[in-house]
Parts: structure tokens; C-alpha cells; sequence
């Protein structure tokens, strides 16, 4: 009887939300963040349970990769992919991907193909239970304000792709963007790409503004459309064609992110 009583109050509380969530669009956003960030870090901790005995690895990544991508039943998100056929590849590559928002995180593991691992800013390895199943998934961190470190890893990492075959994905613009557009890309993918000559997949990650706003604090369910671009070749290239070939791929970028996103002229949905 008193196990039953308990009941009531989180039966009540759980209401309560509900009814507010309905009525207050901006408290379902913090509610929907606030869903979202605690459902990563659990997760991330049944994935350190599982990955730990293996230890350090790529292959830890679709452990890493099915259970973040979870999240999206939970928030009511579907993922539309659009030019799979384009990463069908078993040669090591290097994915780029426009950088919006923490949502990212989800919705890039969709497309996220076997034996891959994303260069993440070093401040990601200290985010707790997440840090730490992304260490053990093989990511690699770099240190954004030791540009000549960084450089190193990445020359490392250029260096054995092939012998160990494996992709890299990257965010060019280096930073979350809340612009509606695209930063301009910084040259690290790329020149990681022409020294070890292998193809660049530029991957596009639609706007999320139908469902997602953090200046008008919207969060409802919604669908995001991903459209991976036919891979760019580097293969005869030389450093000295590097800034040619960023600005080559940013504008291919750019212009499917304003078709997917139902933008015109450029316009922005912010």
C-alpha cells in the first residue's frame, strides 16, 4: 500500500511536466536539453562498462555510435540521409561536416561509417562519463590553442590512415555555428587530406530551425535531412592547392545546406 502511495507524487510530477511542457514552449526546451545531456551521460556510462575490458579502440565507436544515436527516439527526431552511396568506400577518407549545435553530436552518428573517428577540441575529454567512452572510442583530441601540437597529431594521424585503415571525421569551421550559414573552414581537414592523399566526403547536416531554436528557446520533435556529397579527389595534389580546395568544398557545402534547408538566395532561418 505505502509502495503504491509513492506512486502518485511522480505520477502527478510527471503530469505536471507534461502539461507545461504543452502550454510554455520555452520550458519544453530546457526540459528537452535537460533530456537530452543527462540521457548522453547515461548512456555513456553503459558504454564505458562495455568498452573498458577492450580498451582504447576505434572499434569501440559503434558501441559509442548506437547508443547516442538512441537519443533521437527519445527526442522525437527522425534522420533523413540523402547520397549514401557516396560513402560507400572501404578506403580510409576524411568526412567534413558543418558544425551547428550540440545536436550534432546525434545526428552525424547516422552516417558515421565503421572504423571511423572524429577529431574532437580537448575540452570534450574532461565532460565526464562522455569524455571518457569517447577517449576509449579512439577519438582524437586536439588542443586548439597549441596550433603546433595540433599539427603534429593530425600529420600523425595523415600518416597512418592508410597503413591502419580507418577515417577521420572533422568539423572545418572549428566551432559550433548558430548563424543559419557556414564559418569559413579551416585548412587542418584538408591539408590532412592532400598529405595523405586520400578523398575528402563533404557530409551536410540540414538546418535545424523547424524544431530547434536556442534564440527563440524551441525544442519540439522534427525531422533533420543529412545529404552526403559526392567524395573530392586529392590524389596529385600539393599543399599549394589546399586553400583552392577548402573554399571548393565550403561553397559545395554551403549550397546544399541552403537547398536541404529549404533557404533561397542565401537567406537564413535565424
Amino acid at each position: 500500500m505505502e509502495l503504491l502511495l509513492l506512486h502518485y507524487p511522480f505520477t502527478f510530477l510527471l503530469i505536471a511536466v507534461l502539461i507545461l511542457c504543452w502550454m510554455y514552449p520555452t520550458f519544453r526546451y530546457f526540459c528537452m536539453i535537460t533530456v537530452y545531456q543527462v540521457w548522453i551521460f547515461a548512456i555513456s556510462f553503459l558504454v564505458i562498462i562495455i568498452a573498458l575490458p577492450r580498451g582504447r579502440r576505434c572499434e569501440n565507436m559503434k558501441i559509442l555510435r548506437m547508443a547516442i544515436l538512441s537519443a533521437k527516439y527519445v527526442l522525437g527526431i527522425k534522420i533523413v540521409v540523402k547520397g549514401k552511396e557516396n560513402l560507400r568506400t572501404k578506403k580510409p577518407c576524411i568526412l567534413v561536416l558543418n558544425h551547428q549545435n550540440s545536436l550534432d553530436i546525434m545526428v552525424m552518428m547516422q552516417i558515421l561509417p565503421d572504423r571511423c573517428v572524429p577529431v574532437a577540441k580537448k575540452e570534450v575529454l574532461y565532460m565526464g562519463t562522455f569524455g571518457l567512452a569517447c577517449w576509449l572510442s579512439g577519438i582524437i583530441f586536439i588542443d586548439r590553442k597549441k596550433k603546433e601540437e595540433s599539427i603534429a597529431i593530425l600529420t600523425k594521424v595523415a600518416d597512418t590512415m592508410c597503413r591502419d585503415n580507418f577515417h577521420v571525421l572533422i568539423f572545418p569551421e572549428g566551432t559550433r555555428n548558430h548563424s543559419g550559414s557556414m564559418l569559413p573552414f579551416k585548412r587542418g581537414a584538408f591539408q590532412l587530406a592532400v598529405r595523405a592523399q586520400i578523398p575528402i566526403v563533404p557530409v551536410v547536416i540540414s538546418s535545424y530551425n523547424s524544431f530547434y531554436s536556442q534564440n527563440e528557446k524551441r525544442f519540439t520533435s522534427g525531422t533533420s535531412t543529412i545529404q552526403i556529397l559526392p567524395a573530392v579527389e586529392t590524389v596529385g595534389l600539393s599543399p599549394d592547392d589546399v586553400p583552392k580546395l577548402t573554399e571548393q568544398v565550403r561553397d559545395s557545402m554551403m549550397s546544399a545546406y541552403q537547398r536541404i534547408s529549404g533557404m533561397t538566395n542565401g537567406g537564413s532561418h535565424e
